[in-house]
C-alpha cells in the first residue's frame, strides 16, 4: 500500500514514519509538513492510503481529505491529532480510523488490520458483481447492475465532451493545452483553465456518485483517465470481431451476435469532430463484417436473412452502391420486378442527389437486361 503522511509537526511526522516502517506494511511514497505540497503530490502519483493530522495552520485535516478524495476518490484517510472531539466529523467524512496522539503501535495495527479486512471484502464483493461497462457506441452511456442502459446526468455539455474526450484516449496523458484547444478554444487562458478545472471537478464527482472503477488523474501537465476493471463497449465489441472465427454456416448466429452488439456508430449521437476518424474506422469495419454475412448467407440460398442484413446496411450506408444492388438480386430472383425497379430509382436519385453521379455501368447493364 503506497502512504503518505502529511503533519505540521515534524517530530510526529517522524514518529509516523518510524512506526509504519516497523510494521513493514506499507511503502511511504511522501512526507509533508504542507498541505497543498501534499495535494500536489497526490495530483503526479498514486496514493492508496493517506495519514493526516487535523489541526495544522494553513489547511486543516478535514479540508484536505475532502481535496484529497476528490482527485483520487478510492484513497483511504486515516486522522490523526491530539483531540478527541474531532472523532465525529473525521467518521462523517469516511475515514478509515482515527489514531489519538501520541500514536501507540498496537493501536496502529489494529488500523492496518482494518484497511486489510475492507480491502478483503471489497476484493471479494467485486468477483461477485457483474463487471461495469461505458458505452460509447451510438451515445456516452453506462450500464448499470441490472445491465441496463443509463445516461449521465452532466450539468454542462462540455463535461459530457470532455469525459469523452477522456475515454478516447483513455490509458493516455492528454496534455491540458490540447484540452483546451478543442473544448474553449475561444476563451483567455486564465478563464479557459478556470473551466478545465471546474469541469474535471464535475466529471470526478459523477464517477464517484456512481461508483464506477474510474479515475481521471493529473500527470505530466494533462489529464489521463484510467479504466480500472472498467469495460468499455467498443473495446469489446472490437476484440470479439477480431477474435472471432471466421464467417461460415456453422458460425453465422455467433457473428449476428456481434454485429447486433454495435448499437449505433462510436459516439454517433454527439458528432464530435475529434471522433470523426474513429466512427468511421469503426463502421467500415461493422460494413466489412455484415457484408461477409450477408454473402453467406447468399451463398446458403437463405435470401431472407440476407435481406434482412441488407435492409440494415441501406439504413446506415445509403450511397453504397453493392448494397442496392444485392437486394435487386434477390427480388429479380423472387420475380418482383416492381420492387427491383424501386430500388434502382431509389439509387439513382440519392446519387445523383448527394454525389452529382449515376450508377455504375455494371449495375446499369444488369437493370437493363431485366427491363428489355
Amino acid at each position: 500500500m503506497r502512504v503518505m503522511i502529511v503533519d505540521d509537526e515534524r517530530l510526529a511526522l517522524q514518529s509516523m514514519m518510524k512506526h509504519l516502517k516497523e510494521l513493514g506494511a506499507f511503502n511511504i511514497t511522501g512526507v509533508f509538513q504542507n498541505p497543498r505540497e501534499a495535494m500536489d503530490w497526490v495530483m503526479r502519483d498514486a496514493v492508496d492510503i493517506a495519514f493526516l493530522d487535523i489541526e495544522m495552520p494553513e489547511m486543516s485535516g478535514m479540508v484536505l481529505a475532502e481535496r484529497l478524495m476528490e482527485i483520487r476518490p478510492s484513497i483511504e484517510i486515516v486522522f490523526v491529532t491530539a483531540y478527541s472531539h474531532y472523532a465525529i466529523d473525521a467518521f462523517e467524512i469516511n475515514a478509515l480510523d482515527y489514531l489519538m496522539k501520541p500514536v501507540q503501535r498496537s493501536r496502529l495495527e489494529k488500523t492496518v488490520r482494518r484497511l486489510q479486512e475492507r480491502t478483503h471484502v471489497e476484493r471479494e464483493a467485486k468477483k461477485s458483481e457483474p463487471q461495469e461497462m461505458l458505452g460509447c457506441l451510438l451515445n456516452l452511456h453506462y450500464r448499470n447492475d441490472a445491465h441496463d442502459i443509463q445516461a449521465f446526468q452532466w450539468r454542462t455539455t462540455k463535461a459530457q465532451e470532455l469525459f469523452a474526450y477522456l475515454i478516447h484516449y483513455r490509458g493516455h496523458t492528454v496534455h491540458k493545452e490540447n484540452i483546451l484547444e478543442w473544448m474553449w478554444p475561444a476563451y483567455e487562458m486564465e478563464k479557459s483553465t478556470a473551466h478545465l478545472h471546474t469541469t474535471i471537478y464535475q466529471i470526478r464527482r459523477v464517477i464517484k456518485q456512481l461508483g464506477l472503477d474510474i479515475q481521471v488523474k493529473y500527470k505530466d501537465e494533462g489529464y489521463r483517465l484510467e479504466q480500472g476493471s472498467v469495460l468499455i463497449d467498443v473495446d469489446v465489441w472490437e476484440q470479439g470481431i477480431r477474435s472471432a472465427p471466421p464467417v461460415a454456416p456453422e458460425t453465422l448466429q455467433q457473428h449476428h451476435a456481434l454485429l447486433d452488439l454495435y448499437r449505433g456508430d462510436y459516439l454517433g449521437d454527439h458528432r464530435y469532430i475529434w471522433a470523426e476518424s474513429e466512427r468511421e474506422r469503426l463502421s467500415m469495419m461493422w460494413f466489412v463484417h455484415a457484408k461477409q454475412v450477408v454473402d453467406c448467407h447468399m451463398q446458403l440460398g437463405q435470401y431472407t436473412e440476407a435481406m434482412l442484413l441488407l435492409q440494415q446496411l441501406q439504413e446506415r450506408y445509403p450511397y453504397v452502391e453493392d448494397i442496392y444492388f444485392g437486394m435487386m438480386k434477390i427480388h429479380a430472383m423472387h420475380g418482383n420486378l416492381g420492387e427491383v425497379k424501386r430500388q434502382y430509382e431509389r439509387l439513382t436519385w440519392i446519387l445523383q442527389q448527394e454525389l452529382g453521379v449515376g450508377p455504375s455501368e455494371v449495375l446499369h447493364t444488369w437493370y437493363a437486361q431485366h427491363f428489355n
